[in-house]
């Protein structure tokens, strides 16, 4: 099998190299626009693949799409990246030209490929990768809450302290500052959360969670890149090992939630064919409210662009 890694910058260099670590895939293909980046980022990797027992042979290339014939996977990560006083949002006008130039010439060699949507604003380019590639939508996936979740765990497990392991918890909605961690579906090691923090001190973990990425950002001066690899590897795993984890990722909507057609973060089953089921929780009204709040906001920047 062979996964194509579209963007070797931090992120898509990163998710090589865990995803090399698993030895799941015969190959992994990095392809960037900027002239040898991608060479140099493969032969760098390549050269700890004796080191960790691996067989994944990483190769890397200048914007050959042909190199990335018949690939299982293609994730997208590539776009600008944030900046100090930038929001996901910012990045739109700029990324939605480069995806639609992206999936163009990846589809037409890997018709049957899915596809993982990492670039901001998440939910907006996994749209804007539907639009575009015009498959079934259950193939396109974007990964946010997985990341989302995995700091929310360790803000959490800092608050109470407890190992970030034991807790399990969801975050529906965007990724960004009106995702929806959801109190109720929270425990830790199968107790419930009310034992441990009330849902007013949450608050405070929420926002913590909502801007995680800005802190990152104002700390660095570029984008997170380690968790969002790791989280990419998760789902490239479940997929490939046709697992079927349930992970909060951006999907399609034909209804659920009440709905429609638009890609927002909520429960699935992943599998061998990308979106196995959509899990439809029974939210109460204030979630509910707040999971349509956040696709209010979606909606209206892709109102914003000329699909």
């Amino acid at each position: 099998m062979k996964v194509t890694i579209i963007g070797s910058g931090n992120v898509g260099s990163s998710c090589a190299t865990f995803l090399a670590k698993k030895n799941i895939v015969r190959e992994i293909v990095l392809i960037d626009i900027k002239p040898k980046i991608s060479e140099g980022k493969s032969l760098d990797i390549s050269q700890m693949i004796s080191i960790i027992d691996s067989s994944t042979k990483i190769n890397g290339y200048t914007n050959d799409y042909t190199k990335s014939e018949n690939s299982e996977i293609i994730v997208i990560t590539c776009g600008i990246t944030r900046k100090p006083g930038m929001s996901r949002d910012d990045l739109v006008n700029t990324n939605s030209k480069i995806i639609r130039s992206v999936v163009n010439n990846s589809i037409k060699l890997s018709p049957n490929a899915k596809f993982i949507v990492v670039s901001n604003p998440l939910d907006v380019m996994t749209y804007i990768t539907y639009m575009t590639a015009k498959i079934n939508p259950y193939k396109i996936i974007g990964m946010a809450g997985i990341l989302d979740s995995a700091r929310y765990c360790y803000f959490l497990s800092k608050k109470i302290n407890v190992s970030p392991v034991n807790i399990q918890t969801l975050l529906l909605g965007g990724h960004g500052d009106t995702m929806v961690p959801l109190y109720r579906y929270t425990t830790i090691s199968g107790i419930p959360i009310k034992e441990f923090i009330s849902e007013e001190d949450n608050q405070e973990i929420i926002e913590m969670t909502k801007y995680a990425g800005a802190s990152i950002v104002n700390y660095l001066g570029t984008s997170a890149w380690i968790a969002p690899s790791m989280s990419i590897v998760k789902m490239i795993e479940s997929i490939l090992t046709n697992s079927r984890n349930i992970y909060c990722c951006s999907s399609f909507l034909k209804g659920e939630y009440n709905l429609k057609n638009i890609f927002l973060g909520v429960p699935i089953i992943l599998g061998k064919n990308g979106v196995e089921k959509i899990i439809e929780l029974q939210l109460n009204k204030n979630e509910l409210y707040l999971l349509h709040k956040s696709a209010y906001q979606i909606n209206n920047i892709l109102e914003k662009i000329k699909l």
